[in-house]
């Protein structure tokens, strides 16, 4: 009997043999995709929280996806975090990564320089050189190693660009724009984004300062927005949430600023929004960490404010309570920065369902959203008395306050969810493959 009549009489053994070739077929065929970011849960930095979810997209996508990053070393509680993990098909990697000084700026650069190193030793693996690298500015420099890595092995590199530097050092003084580092580092900037095979910013501000920087980088650059995951962040009432009554946030009309209080943040805004609601029965809550914040407690604390609670980052399983523990929420980036930053706290506040306040430059991307949402007001940076007049019109207005949220929820149900955002970042990874 030869094997086409063997395999007829066992037909099953032969469906068995074709479903296992077709996966053979499909896993040589997958888009293999390695997600270098210096943050991942444990860790509470958001860009972390972000990569760990596109993974969990990519794979569900069809990809195989390893993530390289670096133990917990900005916002923790757990210190350590195993070596080599597995999260459903997702391998994830982590380096020894120091975490020295990890609020100070120094302490930052230092730790950001380690962890570079370590992911250059990772990229230099001859496992990964048919992978597609997809390099995020966490730290700001590391998208140069997919350009070293590109220049030695040929590999693929795709950069996703949180915050953009040196701009951000121009910006806040750190630096001159004519200081040779500040040269130096945009020429290495251009050099990296020309021989990328994608480069993904997350507004079109971001696009439109990169493009002034690197006309010839422009056909290859895709604005990708941030998202958040509306199965897991949804609307609880303040008198059912466990964290709203523990922090006694369930009477008072809460206003609420969840995330970094960076110097990329406005904060004085906020404060001087505070001032003026200070008789008036409104709690603002700041929860996270970041440059601005211990400044921000001893202003409140020299002006005698009672309207102030400050809270630490609140582990992942928490957010989906800390987060709704409002009436409204709070989105701010400081005067100059509407180009280089792009706040990823937003959609995780229409998420929760609650009306937005922004405070942002005239100019800001932000502004257009929050408009066609219909989920709240922007304000311009500086103008405090009008978002105390916007939150005062809010605790008047239940009703108009709980349209808002809805309003934004449903906006960002239509174009911000980790499915659609995946698919998106997906076309960008499997064209750099090609």
């Amino acid at each position: 009997m030869n094997i086409s009549d063997w395999l007829k009489k066992n037909p099953q053994v032969g469906s068995s043999f074709v479903s296992s070739s077709s996966e053979l077929a499909e896993a040589k065929t997958r888009v293999k995709i390695s997600l270098v970011n210096q943050f991942f849960p444990p860790d509470y930095a958001p860009t972390g929280q972000l990569i760990e979810e596109l993974a969990k997209q990519l794979d569900r996508q069809g990809a195989e996806v390893e993530v390289f990053t670096g133990q917990p070393g900005y916002a923790f509680r757990a210190a350590k975090a195993p070596a080599n993990e597995t999260i459903g098909r997702v391998q994830v990697k982590r380096s020894r990564t120091s975490q020295l000084f990890p609020y100070r700026i120094r302490g930052k650069a230092i730790n950001g320089v380690l962890f570079s190193i370590r992911a250059f030793l990772y990229l230099l693996n001859p496992r990964r050189q048919n992978n597609v690298i997809l390099l995020t500015s966490a730290p700001p420099f590391l998208p140069i190693l997919g350009y070293l890595a590109s220049l030695l092995f040929g590999i693929s590199y795709v950069c996703l660009i949180y915050d953009l530097y040196p701009d951000i050092a121009v910006e806040l003084g750190v630096i001159s724009a004519d200081h040779w580092l500040a040269r130096c580092w945009q020429e290495i900037n251009r050099k990296v984004w020309r021989r990328s095979k994608g480069v993904i910013v997350l507004s079109p501000a971001m696009k439109d300062r990169i493009t002034k920087i690197c006309p010839e980088a422009e056909h290859k650059i895709s604005v990708i927005h941030s998202w958040a995951n509306p199965n897991w962040i949804m609307p609880l009432p303040k008198e059912d949430n466990w964290f709203a009554q523990e922090h006694q946030l369930v009477e008072p009309f809460t206003v609420l600023y969840s995330g970094n209080m960076g110097r990329c943040h406005d904060v004085d805004t906020i404060l001087d929004a505070a001032i003026h609601l200070r008789d008036e029965p409104v709690r603002f809550v700041c929860i996270g960490a970041g440059a601005k914040r211990e400044g921000l407690m001893q202003e409140v604390q020299q002006l005698g404010l009672k309207n102030f609670t400050f809270l630490p980052y609140q582990d992942r399983h928490v957010l989906p309570y800390s987060l709704t523990a409002c009436d409204v929420s709070l989105v701010s980036v400081a005067e100059g920065m509407e180009s280089l930053v792009a706040p990823s706290k937003l959609y995780s506040a229409l998420s929760s369902g609650r009306p937005l306040a922004v405070i942002c430059p005239q100019h800001s991307y932000l502004n257009q959203i929050v408009a066609e949402a219909g989920c709240g007001a922007s304000f311009r940076n500086g103008d405090g008395h009008e978002l105390a007049q916007f939150i005062r019109f809010l605790m008047h207005d239940r009703p108009k306050a709980e349209d808002m949220g809805t309003a934004g929820r449903a906006y960002l149900q239509k174009a911000f969810t980790p499915e659609t955002i995946a698919k998106q970042y997906f076309k960008v990874l499997r064209r750099a493959s090609a």
